[in-house]
C-alpha cells in the first residue's frame, strides 16, 4: 500500500479517532489542513508518569487538482520524546530528550534540551533555556552535525514586557548566530514583537511583527 493510500484511510477515518482522543488524555491526534490539497496529522500516545513519555508518527501529504500526489510532498516521520518538570514555590525546571526518524528520507535528529524559570524579584521573572541537537541527512550523505543553543528571557509579568536574548553555533560550517527581541502585551491574545538577528556583526537584520492568536 502505498503512503498517498495510507494517508487518504488515516484522514478519511479523521472524525471517529478525533472523538476516541477526546475521551482518552492518553491518545494523542492532531490533524491539520495545512491549504486547500495538503494535510497534515501527528498522532501517538503518552504515558503519564514522573518522566512523561510519548511516541508517535506525523503523516503529511499534498495532492494535485487531480488528486495525483506532490512528488516528494509525502512524510512520515516517527518520534519519541522523554520530559520531567519540577515544580516548586519559586519556579519550575524540565529536562527533556526527543528523537526523530524520517522513515522516507532516512534522515534523523537527537535533541536534549534544559529550562528553567524562576522569580527573579517581585517585579521580574526569569527564563533561561539551553538544548543541543545532532542531526543526520542519509539523502545528502552528511556526517551527523551538531547544534547548541541557550536564550535568556527577561519578563515583567504586570506590563507584559519581555527581553529575550539567544544564541546558537553549528558545527556544520561554524555558524554563529545571536537574537534579541523585545516583545509587548497589547492585548490578552496580541503581542507587539522586535527583533534584530546577529546585532554585534555587520550582517545585522532587524524586524517587527504584530502578532494574533486564536485557539479553538
Amino acid at each position: 500500500m502505498t503512503i498517498f493510500k495510507t494517508a487518504c484511510i488515516v484522514f478519511a477515518i479523521l472524525p471517529s479517532v478525533a472523538a476516541v482522543a477526546k475521551a482518552d488524555d492518553l491518545l494523542i491526534w492532531s490533524p491539520a489542513k495545512l491549504s486547500d490539497r495538503s494535510y497534515k496529522a501527528t498522532m501517538g500516545f503518552r504515558l503519564p508518569a514522573e518522566w512523561e513519555t510519548s511516541a508517535g508518527a506525523d503523516i503529511g501529504l499534498a495532492s494535485t487538482k487531480g488528486g495525483a500526489p506532490l512528488p516528494d510532498s509525502e512524510q512520515m516521520m516517527l518520534w519519541g520524546r522523554i520530559s520531567k518538570t519540577t515544580v516548586t514555590p519559586a519556579g519550575q525546571s524540565q529536562l527533556g530528550a526527543r528523537v526523530s526518524v524520517d522513515t522516507l528520507r532516512g534522515g534523523g535528529a537527537l535533541t536534549l534540551s534544559r529550562s528553567r524559570s524562576w522569580i527573579l524579584s517581585d517585579s521580574l521573572d526569569m527564563q533561561s533555556s539551553r538544548s543541543i541537537s545532532v542531526q543526520y541527512d542519509a539523502v545528502e550523505a552528511r556526517q551527523a552535525s551538531v547544534t547548541a543553543s541557550q536564550a535568556l528571557k527577561l519578563i515583567h509579568p504586570w506590563t507584559g514586557t519581555s527581553l529575550s536574548a539567544g544564541t546558537g553555533i553549528s558545527n556544520a560550517g561554524g555558524d554563529f548566530s545571536s537574537t534579541v527581541t523585545v516583545s509587548q502585551a497589547i492585548l490578552p491574545n496580541l503581542n507587539l514583537d522586535a527583533s534584530v538577528n546577529n546585532p554585534f556583526s555587520g550582517g545585522e537584520a532587524g524586524s517587527v511583527n504584530l502578532r494574533y492568536r486564536v485557539q479553538w
